[in-house]
């Protein structure tokens, strides 16, 4: 698995959601991002404010590289940034920082995350939610896939 560092912000509450910085790590197909305890699906039509979901919750998440500027978050969000303890060097290499700076972010160390887990919850066959006449198929993570 690769992994690197990355930023992630929770978009389910707008702007101003949860931020993380640390390493992921990415499925073999790299459709998947493993952070933090989470697993990081990307959408299949992502938009504007989010490009992958939350396997197990459906919240939604905006996954970038980090800015060399260090301005990540969204212009109109704000909030400090959760900065895993174990990528902090490899942060201030990107940005050219020599320290940072406790006014923007918290630092925490991000928790393991059960690859298994996930990849049982992927694996459920595809639920048929409805019988009607427009009927809707719904992968496991309760996607809209297609209509009929």
């Amino acid at each position: 698995m690769k992994t690197k560092i990355m930023y992630i912000e929770n978009k389910s509450s707008g702007h101003h959601g949860p931020a993380w910085i640390g390493f992921v790590e990415f499925s073999k197909s790299g459709q998947t991002v493993y952070f933090n305890g989470k697993a990081l699906k990307k959408l299949k039509n992502p938009g504007i404010n989010a490009n992958h979901f939350d396997i197990d919750t459906g919240e939604e998440y905006w996954i970038s590289g980090i800015k060399k500027n260090g301005h990540n978050r969204h212009w109109l969000g704000g909030g400090k940034i959760m900065i895993d303890k174990n990528s902090i060097d490899d942060y201030l290499k990107l940005v050219d920082s020599k320290s940072i700076n406790e006014k923007k972010f918290t630092i925490i160390e991000f928790a393991e995350t059960d690859k298994i887990k996930f990849n049982e919850i992927e694996n459920i066959e595809v639920e048929f939610m409805d019988k009607g006449r427009h009927t809707w198929y719904w992968d496991n993570n309760k996607r809209k896939l297609s209509s009929i």
